[in-house]
């Protein structure tokens, strides 16, 4: 089972960052262009993750958060997760997904 989500950047990153990004990650990443949640003038980056190979969402996440360490002075204010599969055992109705979810600082 895969894991998805996005990590919002504190400023748009460079083409050599994005390929440093890539290669840090196990994940297939993708990036867009987006503004600050918190400020709609601020131009930043949101990268979002494909994890086929985590094995939970919690370690997918602390791997996108570890993939950004690698840039130095690059933080991250923002993370979205859009709703999940349930688990195979899920219960009675074969389990639930939860609505998406936004952090920001």
């Amino acid at each position: 089972m895969g894991h998805r989500y996005s990590l919002i950047l504190d400023r748009e990153v460079t083409e050599q960052e994005a390929v440093t990004l890539k290669e840090t990650s196990r994940a297939d990443i993708s990036f867009a262009s987006d503004t600050l949640p918190t400020n709609a003038d601020v131009t930043v980056t949101r990268i979002s993750f494909e994890d086929e190979v985590t094995p939970t969402l919690a370690e997918a996440i602390e791997a996108g958060f570890e993939a950004v360490k690698a840039i130095p002075g690059l933080s991250i204010p923002g993370l979205s997760v859009p709703a999940q599969p349930a688990a195979a055992d899920g219960g009675e109705d074969g389990g639930s997904t939860k609505e998406e979810v936004e952090v920001t600082s």
